[in-house]
């Protein structure tokens, strides 16, 4: 049996299949059909070949374009690229920042990963059809892109939380253990120093208590800590959290996870009770610099504290950082300097798991814009 597809324009779905039954006796209707059967693939052969060759050619193949924006976390295009390498009509492509804005319109997709896209940016994308990305805080103006007829997107990543809740644990750890004067002391043929600390019995302050500071108590519990959690409102703890963390809410367990409770106008006190303090706050207009002179000064002489934006004096312990206040973090800022600064470049999420994850939402829905069906798994904000 020989099987042959011809695919229609758009190059998504067969339109037409020929069956060929070759019949392998000596009867009068095997002398007579089978003539008829090998024009019949000569003509297939001749379709195929001519259709193949349009297509390679690029004459009457529709392209689904994606555009990733600059050179950063390249293992969301690299994946993507991967995911999609057996639909020809689809295409991949990364460009650097200062490229974006002169070839934005030859593309139906973008996913802006870093990079800000103003109102000039988002008028000259003419052909596009989505924006997405992933992560939160919104770099793009989803209100002038509606009105350019585009839509905004967030890619969900079900296991975010968990990723953060991690690299907060490692950054505390790190610090704690004087991780930056280990390797020195490596390098150095040195053994019995530095000298760490153990987080069995510290006081830690979780400024922020969302889903990722519900997370994050849970996991400490474990190292025998002591727990104290800030948030606006203790009233909304149940139907801001998500529907799992709530239930164990409503059976009292979340409740055991921290010692004290306070609200926006604690956290100097409990800064300056702890001997950790880890920031879950998003960033907004609410929150920038909620972290100032005041706040550091009302905080223990030698405290850790896993999100801060700079080491003035010995007042503090150290500082774990993953996201920085300027990104790509200059490597000849005076921070670095400092063994007791420990600093990681925007990875808290960056896994092999969640980036082939990401990428199959994006191929898919590349794959379902060109073939007109409804997009999925994203979630759209206008």
């Amino acid at each position: 049996m020989i099987s042959c597809y011809v695919v229609n324009k758009r190059n998504t779905i067969p339109f037409l299949r020929f069956k060929i039954i070759l019949w392998h006796d000596s009867s009068l209707l095997h002398l007579l059909i089978q003539p008829l059967v090998f024009i019949l693939m000569f003509f297939i052969s001749f379709v195929k070949h001519w259709t193949c060759r349009i297509f390679s050619e690029g004459e009457e193949m529709v392209i689904t374009r994606l555009l990733f924006c600059g050179p950063h976390f390249p293992s969301s295009h690299y994946y993507t690229r991967e995911y999609v390498q057996k639909y020809p009509f689809i295409k991949v492509d990364d460009v650097p920042f200062d490229d974006v804005p002169n070839i934005i319109g030859n593309y139906d997709i973008c996913i802006v990963k870093s990079m800000r896209l103003d109102a000039n940016v988002i008028s000259r994308a003419n052909r596009m059809k989505l924006i997405m990305q992933d992560g939160v805080g919104w770099k793009v103006l989803t209100s002038i892109a509606l009105k350019h007829g585009i839509k905004v997107a967030r890619i969900p990543w079900c296991n975010r939380n968990a990723l953060h809740v991690e690299m907060a644990i490692y950054l505390t750890l790190g610090l704690l253990r004087k991780q930056n004067e280990m390797q020195i002391a490596v390098k150095q043929k040195k053994l019995g120093d530095p000298v760490g600390e153990t987080l069995l019995g510290k006081t830690v302050f979780i400024m922020g208590f969302g889903n990722i500071g519900i997370q994050l108590a849970k996991r400490l519990q474990p190292f025998g800590v002591k727990i104290l959690a800030s948030k606006r409102s203790w009233d909304s703890y149940l139907q801001n959290s998500c529907k799992s963390d709530a239930s164990l809410t409503q059976n009292g367990m979340n409740d055991d996870l921290v010692d004290e409770k306070g609200f926006h106008e604690d956290i100097h006190t409990f800064a300056s009770n702890a001997d950790i303090v880890i920031c879950c706050l998003l960033m907004n207009s609410e929150t920038a610099g909620i972290v100032n002179k005041t706040f550091i000064s009302s905080m223990k002489k030698g405290v850790s504290w896993t999100i801060l934006y700079h080491l003035n004096s010995g007042h503090l312990g150290g500082l774990g950082m993953d996201v920085a206040w300027t990104e790509p973090f200059d490597p000849e800022d005076p921070i670095l300097k400092f063994p007791n600064a420990l600093i990681t470049p925007h990875v808290a999420d960056v896994t092999e798991h969640a980036f082939r994850s990401t990428a199959k939402v994006v191929g898919n829905v590349a794959l379902q814009l060109h073939a007109g069906s409804p997009l999925t798994r994203i979630e759209f904000v206008n």
